[in-house]
């Protein structure tokens, strides 16, 4: 598996078009091809999946019980809007108005890569979600990493 990582400086010209990092790019399975699909995130920014990653996730929402009422609604909310995108040659996508403006994208973003998926945020909103106190994030990789033994290394 590719991992999709770093945190990328990028411009989105003035016809609503950001280019992905070329290691974000590079990374893409190429199961993927240039398809990737874009959804709004749980924050106030935009989040892009693969398509093999979004088949694993759009697999478990879409799964849940339609009768259930609770399910109905995460899964109205969860899948509006998310817009399957073909890259094209240079790495380029059009940001959707409707999502450019809840995430709150203009002329600058910050494009971080986070495993299986790559977050786009509005530079401004990216740092105000960024754990300031390193005292903080040191405690909180002790909670949810520093239990877990170490793992043996692949010989």
């Amino acid at each position: 598996m590719n991992f999709l990582s770093g945190e990328y400086e990028c411009k989105i010209d003035p016809k609503g078009r950001l280019v992905l990092p070329a290691k974000i790019k590079a990374n893409l399975p190429e199961a993927s091809g240039n398809h990737v699909v874009l959804m709004r995130g749980f924050e106030p920014c935009l989040v892009l999946y693969p398509k093999a990653e979004w088949k694993v996730i759009y697999d478990k929402v879409a799964g849940l019980n339609e009768f259930n009422e609770e399910y109905r609604h995460f899964q109205r909310n969860f899948f509006r809007g998310n817009t399957e995108i073909e890259l094209d040659g240079a790495g380029r996508f059009i940001v959707p108005k409707t999502m450019g403006r809840f995430a709150e994208l203009e002329k600058e973003a910050i494009v971080v890569g986070l495993g299986n998926r790559v977050e786009i945020w509005n530079p401004d909103k990216y740092e105000e979600f960024l754990i300031k106190d390193q005292q903080n994030f040191s405690q909180l990789a002790q909670k949810f990493l520093g239990d877990k033994p170490a793992e043996e290394p692949l010989v």
